[in-house]
């Protein structure tokens, strides 16, 4: 009797084991089922397409292009690791504070739509399914401009040393204002180009008309809002070299797109700029403060922080005339590897009497691995291994505001058509 009693629970025990390791291979084979299913040419082109392709393409900053299977392939394993971390796309703005048009996230679904395709192998599907591949115009990403204009010479770049910025003045021979839409730089050679910024001169006027810089996206307006180059101007390039070791040379350009129409209101960009700090040696949570009151009624369009290598994070604020105020962007873990403009989903309005704050946090402590040196203190510089805080802020006078009847655009996507 015990012997049938022991042979029967021994019996039984098999029999769950069994089945426990059949439900587990069933599961297994139901989660490789199910991975199998996605391809890149039906489920993930489209995401690469929508939001990766931009920079993720041959001529561009990203190290490879994604545009197709035979070049995303490889890169599998390392796609999914930078989405599931949220390293890519790249973006640092904490979603508790303000809402921008120009948001690289990836949705929850997406992250794991990529992850489940490496999972099942990495498929690439029915090429009858692949969407349309986007349309570019090769060498930029604004579209064709409608003019260029070039630094005047070629710069030469030693192979080592520390470069003071340069600047190049381009006159423009304008006999009337031009409105400009869309504006991109090129750096001939990225490989010493730091960054660029094309100012717009006039007798007592300088005016911001666009940057670029590992992560900053072309200066393209909404529908409506231009950037104004009065008659006659000068184009001023500053370019800020840094030798990699090999001699080289440069000589960057910019293309303009031009509004088809005169504008409703003017973009204006502002500074909002702390000159007078020093970060004492080894601090690691230094905090600098920079601000500014609108004097006129306005709206906020865009934004803009800008550190380098000790920029630890970096926020703005607004105060209203009645005394309330509000985050309208915050950057907790501020990256100088990526110049990120956020252009704001809805502009914000600014009455006379509203001031915006900027606040910032710097890391001069042997903690901050990018740290060039935590044994000095650190002031503001053009070099990265000195400092800046520039809290960039682009905004529209309300007096200048043309009345169309049409609603406020939304913020407008480069064109990929053009």
């Amino acid at each position: 009797m015990k012997r049938l009693l022991l042979t029967t629970a021994v019996a039984v025990f098999l029999a769950a084991v069994g089945c426990f390791a059949l439900t587990e291979a069933n599961a297994s084979d139901s989660k490789k089922a199910a991975n199998a299913k996605v391809t890149f040419t039906k489920d993930v082109a489209p995401i690469f397409y929508s939001k990766c392709v931009e920079c993720h393409r041959a001529g561009e900053i990203a190290p490879m292009s994604l545009m197709s299977y035979k070049e995303a392939r490889p890169w599998a394993r390392s796609i999914k690791e930078k989405v599931v971390t949220k390293v890519m796309p790249p973006w640092h703005a904490d979603p508790k504070h303000g809402a921008f048009s120009n948001d690289r996230r990836l949705s929850q679904k997406e992250v794991e739509t990529i992850a489940a395709w490496v999972d099942g192998g990495a498929l690439e599907g029915n090429p009858k399914e692949l969407p349309p591949t986007p349309k570019f115009v090769e060498g930029w990403n604004i579209g064709k401009p409608d003019l260029i204009f070039q630094m005047p010479e070629a710069c030469a770049v030693p192979a080592s040393g520390v470069v003071a910025y340069k600047y190049f003045n381009v006159p423009t021979n304008f006999t009337e204002d031009k409105w400009v839409q869309a504006a991109e730089i090129r750096p001939e050679n990225r490989s010493v180009v730091h960054h660029i910024i094309v100012f717009i001169q006039t007798k007592g006027r300088q005016q911001l008309l666009t940057g670029w810089a590992p992560g900053e996206q072309p200066a393209v307006m909404k529908d409506g809002l231009a950037k104004r180059i009065p008659a006659g101007a000068t184009l001023v390039f500053q370019v800020h070299y840094t030798p990699n070791g090999k001699a080289a040379s440069d000589r960057s350009y910019v293309g303009l797109i031009f509004a088809k129409e005169k504008p409703r209101n003017e973009l204006l960009v502002m500074p909002v700029l702390n000159m007078k700090f020093v970060i004492p040696a080894g601090e690691a949570n230094y905090q600098v403060e920079s601000s500014y009151t609108f004097k006129e009624d306005a709206h906020i369009r865009t934004l803009m922080p800008h550190m380098h290598l000790r920029g630890k994070d970096f926020l703005y604020r607004v105060t209203y005339p009645d005394g309330h105020s509000e985050i309208i962007l915050s950057v907790p873990k501020y990256d100088f590897n990526w110049q990120t403009y956020y252009f704001l989903k809805e502009p914000v309005a600014a009455p006379k009497g509203t001031r915006v704050d900027c606040l910032a946090h710097f890391d001069n402590s042997t903690q901050n691995k990018y740290n060039p040196d935590a044994t000095t203190e650190v002031k503001w510089g053009d070099q990265t291994f000195e400092e800046m805080m520039i809290g960039w802020m682009s905004y529209t006078l309300d007096k200048n505001e043309v009345k169309t009847g049409s609603a406020e655009p939304s913020a407008q996507k480069v064109s990929r058509n053009q």
